[in-house]
């Protein structure tokens, strides 16, 4: 079995890789802001994109994104306007993402869900 941070952090790369192979610019990884986590900040077109990863070794006690509870999305949305107000980004339009990375005997198994949740 995968330590837990050792799953999450190889999610997190599977997650950018997948995210650059389809035109995002990475602009942070793991940003604390206002009390929150945001794991990637990208943008693409006209978008600023928080991006939520959940990794999973299974999923026998669900899929990865169904552990993305209110408390955790209100905490993502509550660092997004902080770091969306920066005047660089006021003209963007923001959108909350969660990829799911599930990997199950080297296998690897992503899914992005666009428009996941909103404020």
């Amino acid at each position: 079995m995968i330590p837990k941070n050792s799953l999450g952090a190889k999610g997190e790369l599977h997650a950018r890789k997948y995210l650059k192979k389809r035109g995002y610019l990475i602009i942070e990884n793991n940003c604390r802001i206002g009390g929150s986590e945001i794991d990637i900040i990208a943008t693409k077109g006209d978008f600023l994109v928080f991006i939520e990863v959940k990794s999973r070794s299974s999923t026998h006690t669900g899929l990865p994104e169904e552990f993305v509870d209110s408390r955790k999305t209100a905490k993502i949305i509550s660092g997004a306007k902080l770091y969306s107000a920066r005047k660089k980004y006021r003209e963007k339009f923001v959108r909350f993402d969660i990829i799911s990375v599930v990997l199950i005997d080297g296998k690897l198994v992503i899914d992005h869900i666009e428009n996941a949740f909103e404020e």
